[in-house]
């Protein structure tokens, strides 16, 4: 069964259910827990309705405060086709950080930018973690493109679910090609606009390479979101959302 979701005027949105695991009973990450997506204002009246009929009733919102609000295209709805629909900020960057911004701007586009992030800003990402695991099931995750904030939190929660690190780079890699191209998903163009098809498969597999490296170099993925200050509680709640 694909895990690619259909809402009106939304892509590069998919249920993170499907996915092998040794933790759930089936074999698999459970289906309509957890999504992941870009940022909610690509969203029409008929897509707020899709997202409803998936079960979504919380949205985690990784953006910071300046990126969210409506942008000229966007598909204009009302506060009603929203309403019933818990929005919950949880910023993964800081942006006042001179550390943060030194190292990571120039790489927030791939996973070599993730450790940092965690090294650099623990507290963030615990706050992502956690308000996943105590949001209204279904929950969906998103940022601006869904590739990148999206990417790295879904890293977490996947291999903290047990999913094997090829499939959560399959899972990224899926992003990226969603993505890949499309201006200004993110405020600014996409760099993938200016590659050839040959330079553009390098990239992703330098970016899935990053990626293992990234899950890989965690060890124990539970143990290391409750050191960035993920409870305990936190974490096993978010490894049973994906795990049944």
């Amino acid at each position: 069964m694909s895990r690619a979701l259909r809402w009106d005027g939304y892509h590069n949105v998919r249920d993170l259910g499907g996915l092998p695991t040794p933790l759930a009973a089936s074999g698999l990450t459970v289906r309509g827990r957890l999504a992941r997506g870009p940022r909610r204002e690509l969203l029409t009246a008929t897509g707020w309705d899709d997202l409803r009929a998936h079960g979504i009733r919380s949205i985690v919102d990784l953006r910071n405060a300046d990126e969210v609000g409506m942008r000229v295209g966007d598909p204009a709805v009302t506060a009603e086709v929203r309403r019933g629909i818990e929005v919950v900020r949880a910023p993964t960057e800081d942006q006042s950080h001179e550390e943060f911004m030194r190292t990571c701007v120039p790489i927030l586009d791939r996973p070599a930018y993730w450790a940092h992030n965690l090294r650099l800003l623990p507290d963030l990402i615990a706050g992502a973690v956690s308000a996943v695991a105590r949001a209204r099931p279904g929950v969906l995750l998103r940022c601006a493109a869904g590739r990148d904030r999206t990417g790295m939190i879904c890293a977490l929660l996947l291999a903290n679910a047990g999913v094997p690190v090829g499939a959560i780079a399959d899972d990224y890699e899926t992003s990226v090609r969603a993505m890949a191209g499309t201006p200004a998903h993110a405020g600014s163009e996409d760099h993938h606009l200016a590659m050839t098809a040959s330079e553009r498969e390098a990239w992703i597999r330098g970016a899935r390479r990053e990626l293992v490296e990234f899950v890989d170099g965690l060890g124990d993925v539970g143990e290391a979101l409750v050191a960035c200050g993920v409870t305990p509680g936190d974490t096993a709640l978010v490894r049973n959302l994906l795990t049944g």
